[in-house]
């Protein structure tokens, strides 16, 4: 079965919507790819799973899809640090090797090593 293979629900329903996957994992840095900003992973949604609100206020001509995964990041631009929440379409790998300079990375992550940060142990699941 492919990964845009629709699954067919026994109790006679419509076919389920194709399965998103994550292009991305927990670790990995990326950037935005409309807007100057980098961040590093550390939890994704499936599917969109913020507030209508919040999906109204990106204007419209650049509001992504809600079914693809949505990515939780400690992110950093050139001013501050902050917390992003990114459709998987406006990322890419970041391929800079640099770590990002964000407060809460201890907190979550043990280490940088080829470009990737390696979740704590008692931060999986």
């Amino acid at each position: 079965m492919s990964r845009t293979d629709h699954i067919p629900l026994s109790d006679g329903a419509p076919p389920a919507p194709p399965i998103a996957h994550a292009a991305f994992s927990i670790g990995d840095v990326v950037r935005h790819r409309l807007f100057d900003f980098r961040g590093v992973v550390f939890d994704i949604d499936p599917v969109f799973a913020n507030s209508e609100e919040w999906y109204q206020a990106i204007p419209e001509d650049i509001r992504p899809p809600k079914d693809q995964p949505f990515y939780h990041l400690l992110a950093e631009n050139t001013e501050s640090s902050y917390i992003a929440y990114v459709s998987q379409q406006n990322l890419l790998a970041d391929e800079g090797g640099e770590p990002i300079d964000h407060p809460a990375i201890a907190d979550l992550f043990d280490g940088f090593k080829a470009g990737r940060y390696n979740l704590r142990p008692e931060r999986r699941h």
